[in-house]
């Protein structure tokens, strides 16, 4: 009897104590929580290696510029001298060539008429020229300096067209501009006085002449037109013969002004446009008096010395001497550059 009572009780109570039971079984983690926790200590501790890594691989490459940049001075200095070396050969066969060109004889200019599309195929041949100047159309190019006696004096050259001459068949067949030399600046400002003296006069005459007509009968009147039109007939001119040279316009530099033909400005040869103010065809031929024949009485216009054509602003020796002057800066500054090289090394 107390036995099944003890069982009962026993029964009573089992519930609870496997509810104790599994209360105190700890619950196992899962493991992708242990995965994450490890992952996450392993990153943290690799962060700093990969920074000091990048850093390093960062300071090689900062090196390795640096010495580079160090370099390049000498590189730079070097690909001058190169450059100077190939101009100096360039600037030799341009100077030959225009010698050899000036060593042949001369041509009359009509024979070149038919090739005037290609003036830079016949610039530096002589040529002959016969006509008559034209004062009145005369243009000063300048200010050109030149030295006479060791006084430098300034003044421009003075470029006139040959006319043809009718009934001469040795003649220019269409107007030349020529080159006829150097001249003191005198000369261009009697020229532009005595053009704007021209101008008053034809301005005053014309009305006078107008109410002397209305005034007068008509056999007055003719005889007064007759009288004007045989002062009118200008004087009989020199013909001349030009021994010059086929040139081409001249390229100015950045400093050189643009011309003024308005205002009789011109700093440099513009053939076209200079053409075009002399009432010529832009196309024609432009010849630069290179005859050594002048007159000691009236020395002026001085023609180009020929020498002249044969030199250049920069000539070969001078590109030489530019050679060496690069190639010697550039191993300064190279062995300048191997010698910080070095220091940093022994300092390391």
């Amino acid at each position: 009897m107390a036995s099944s009572s003890f069982a009962k009780s026993i029964a009573k109570f089992r519930p609870f104590i496997s509810l104790t039971r599994h209360s105190a079984t700890p619950t196992p983690l899962p493991s992708s929580s242990f995965s994450f926790s490890s992952a996450a200590a392993v990153s943290s501790a690799a962060d700093p290696q990969s920074s000091s890594l990048s850093q390093a691989q960062q300071k090689r490459r900062d090196s390795k510029l640096s010495k580079w940049l160090l370099f390049l001075p000498g590189a730079l200095t070097f690909g001058l001298g190169t450059w100077q070396i190939f101009r100096r050969q360039e600037k030799i066969e341009i100077l030959d060539y225009r010698q050899k060109r000036l060593l042949m004889e001369p041509v009359n200019v009509n024979s070149l008429l038919p090739l005037k599309d290609k003036l830079d195929d016949l610039e530096f041949r002589r040529v002959i020229c016969k006509g008559v100047f034209d004062e009145k159309k005369s243009i000063f190019v300048g200010p050109r300096s030149r030295s006479i006696s060791g006084v430098t004096e300034n003044g421009h050259y003075v470029i006139t067209p040959l006319m043809p001459i009718p009934g001469l068949p040795d003649s220019v067949q269409s107007p030349v501009l020529v080159n006829r030399g150097w001249v003191p600046r005198t000369w261009k400002e009697k020229a532009l006085e005595v053009d704007h003296q021209g101008r008053e006069q034809s301005s005053d005459i014309a009305p006078s002449m107008v109410q002397e007509s209305e005034r007068s009968s008509w056999w007055k009147f003719w005889s007064k037109t007759t009288k004007n039109l045989e002062n009118e007939v200008s004087p009989i001119t020199t013909p001349v013969e030009v021994i010059g040279v086929v040139r081409t316009s001249e390229k100015p530099s950045i400093f050189v002004p643009a011309n003024d033909p308005g205002s009789s400005q011109w700093f440099y040869v513009d053939v076209p446009a200079i053409a075009r103010t002399s009432g010529l065809p832009e196309d024609a031929i432009y010849v630069e008096d290179i005859n050594e024949n002048v007159n000691p009485s009236n020395p002026y216009p001085i023609p180009k010395d020929v020498n002249t054509l044969i030199r250049s602003s920069v000539m070969p020796q001078d590109h030489l001497n530019y050679t060496l002057t690069w190639y010697s800066l550039s191993a300064a500054v190279t062995f300048m550059a191997i010698k910080r090289l070095r220091q940093k090394t022994t300092r390391k």
